[in-house]
């Protein structure tokens, strides 16, 4: 028999640390899958393809034909469509699976949040008068802000917001993390934001700007997330490498 083989979907600093580890071990075939949304993907430790794959059915057909042993989703915790793709497949297919997410951040004394449940609903929670918002939920959710012109909205995002939005008062920050405390302090009083809109993605690489507000007393529109993923779900990379010993223990030693 083969070595183990594993699928990662990923996009996320954990996927790339998980894949890192994984391939440290050397007794397993690890594939990173990535969406192909970032322009300039950071490097990966391990064979990397690039795509979707055309919906849960494809997936699971992926998963059977390539002799896959696990499916392992550390997307990132928004990706909803793809996530419940994987649920499907790993279900259809009858291969294992697990989900790596990062826990939320939770709110602590100081916060200023209004949590909604969607971009849409965190530009209409700014109000009427205009406001000087930091838009941090990535580029994909920009073109909301074009609902509420009022407000002069800084928008920073990995890749550029193609085409760019309809307003007039907007300015785009490229740019990626992680960030210190010290730096988003900075930015926020220099564009002397009273708001910002961030999803609750969790970790530390972008918690700096969580951490400004608390400290400068700006609110925030946290995007909270959606239901949590069907399929076992663990918080760490070493809580993901403990599951992958155990649902794939038999085929390491059959690899061996």
């Amino acid at each position: 028999m083969g070595r183990p083989r594993i699928l990662i979907l990923g996009g996320t600093g954990e996927a790339r640390l998980l894949a890192e580890a994984l391939a440290a071990r050397g007794n397993c075939d690890v594939l990173l899958s990535l969406a192909g949304r970032t322009e300039k993907p950071a490097a990966q430790p391990v064979p990397v393809r690039i795509g979707g794959f055309g919906g849960a059915a494809a997936l699971a057909d992926y998963l059977k034909v390539g002799g896959y042993d696990l499916l392992i989703d550390a997307t990132h915790p928004f990706a909803e469509r793809i996530s419940a793709n994987a649920a499907f497949a790993a279900e259809a297919s009858g291969i294992a699976a697990i989900a790596l997410r990062r826990p939320e951040w939770q709110r602590l004394p100081g916060d200023r949040w209004q949590e909604v449940r969607s971009i849409p609903a965190a530009i209409e929670a700014l109000g009427s008068s205009p406001r000087r918002v930091l838009l941090a939920a990535g580029r994909q959710g920009a073109h909301f802000a074009e609902a509420a012109p009022q407000h002069f909205y800084l928008i920073r995002s990995v890749d550029p917001v193609a085409p760019p939005l309809a307003l007039a008062n907007v300015d785009y920050l490229l740019d990626r993390g992680p960030f210190t405390l010290e730096g988003e302090c900075a930015l926020l009083k220099q564009h002397d934001i009273d708001a910002i809109i961030a999803k609750n993605s969790g970790g530390a690489a972008t918690y700096a700007k969580i951490e400004a507000a608390r400290l400068l007393g700006i609110e925030v529109m946290m995007v909270a997330r959606a239901t949590a993923s069907t399929v076992k779900t663990v918080e760490t990379i070493e809580a993901a490498l403990a599951a992958v010993d155990h649902l794939v223990a038999p085929a390491m030693k059959r690899g061996v």
